[in-house]
């Protein structure tokens, strides 16, 4: 990786060719991905800062696949997304939390030989209440051999991904993202509209601070389940207790413990017995995030990103964060070792 000093002003357009360049076997259409992502985080930053003036909070009165109700914002986001990227020509298809189907690529624009999956607006019935928000996307490669793409494309395991990230939308605007290379994070400077190199190769505490948990489920999880939440607050003396720290956004929780290191956890309850995030547009990609930052992700018996995904829409418990909080789930849970793939 091409290190920068403390000094150094690095765009994320400077830094994205920079990485470009220890490939020379490298096309630059992934990189055009990256940068069209910039351009609809830009987009999507500039509404929500100005969302409570101009009358886009609340809801659009209307369901997505999901069967949750549409905020305004996530419709905005959605078709943001899906305009700065679906005519690069890098693209063959795209898929999106908010559509109930493969976005297909319009008549005449060429396909390329990536698959773009995200969540345009992950925490988005916080918005109303002014807590951060968050982009999730992931990328891999065609593999079926048409120009278009099928959605044998779509359903790839996460080891699969050649990109993945996140942007949070909150006092700042942070993007973070991975292309195996480290995982590196950039601030958005409103001032010259520049998302700029604010940390590079970001690692995540080995051991946590922080537990991340929706306690609401309590009476709903599995006993293994309740017995590790009373073991990450210490009860029994076994380990030294988490601090619990909850928003309800995704994206929010992932990005302080990634940065300041513990575990967040949305496990299987009865009401939820498959889960409730969405394995391809959300676990996927922050667990590629996590494991290029040192951290690991499970379901709570394999890897993530070793799942094999079978639906579009496919939901997974998910434990995520620092190595030593993560494989003491992995141990409580599926009973064998978790380790992250170098």
């Amino acid at each position: 990786m091409v290190k920068h000093t403390a000094t150094s002003v690095v765009t994320i357009e400077r830094f994205i060719i920079e990485q470009e360049r220890l490939h020379p076997e490298a096309t630059g259409e992934l990189s055009g991905i990256l940068y069209d992502l910039a351009l609809a985080a830009k987009m999507i930053a500039n509404k929500v800062r100005s969302a409570g003036l101009a009358d886009i909070l609340g809801s659009a009165e209307q369901e997505n696949v999901q069967g949750e109700v549409q905020q305004k914002l996530d419709v905005f986001a959605n078709e943001t997304i899906i305009k700065a990227l679906d005519h690069g020509g890098r693209l063959c298809a795209m898929a999106s939390e908010e559509e109930p189907d493969i976005i297909p690529i319009p008549e005449g624009f060429k396909c390329g030989k990536y698959v773009l999956l995200f969540d345009p607006l992950d925490g988005s019935s916080n918005i109303d209440v002014n807590v951060p928000v968050g982009t999730i996307f992931s990328v891999v490669r065609k593999i079926t051999r048409g120009a278009r793409g099928e959605m044998e494309d779509l359903l790839q395991p996460g080891r699969r991904q050649v990109a993945a990230g996140y942007v949070i939308y909150g006092s700042s605007t942070m993007l973070v993202y991975t292309t195996g290379q480290g995982a590196h994070g950039f601030t958005l400077d409103p001032s010259i509209g520049e998302f700029l190199l604010s940390h590079p190769d970001i690692k995540i505490p080995e051991r946590g601070r922080y537990l991340s948990v929706n306690d609401s489920y309590e009476n709903d999880w599995a006993d293994p389940v309740k017995q590790l939440m009373r073991s990450y607050r210490g009860i029994g003396g076994v380990r030294k207790p988490l601090s619990v720290r909850y928003v309800g956004s995704l994206v929010a929780d992932f990005h302080r413990n990634l940065l300041g290191g513990g575990v967040f956890c949305y496990p299987a309850n009865r009401r939820s017995p498959n889960g409730k995030l969405r394995l391809l547009y959300e676990a996927n990609p922050l667990a590629f995030v996590v494991e290029q930052a040192g951290g690991l992700a499970t379901d709570g018996k394999q890897r993530i990103v070793d799942v094999n995904p079978t639906e579009l829409h496919q939901r997974t418990p998910l434990f995520i964060g620092s190595r030593s909080e993560v494989e003491a789930a992995s141990a409580m849970l599926a009973e064998r070792p978790l380790t992250a793939a170098v």
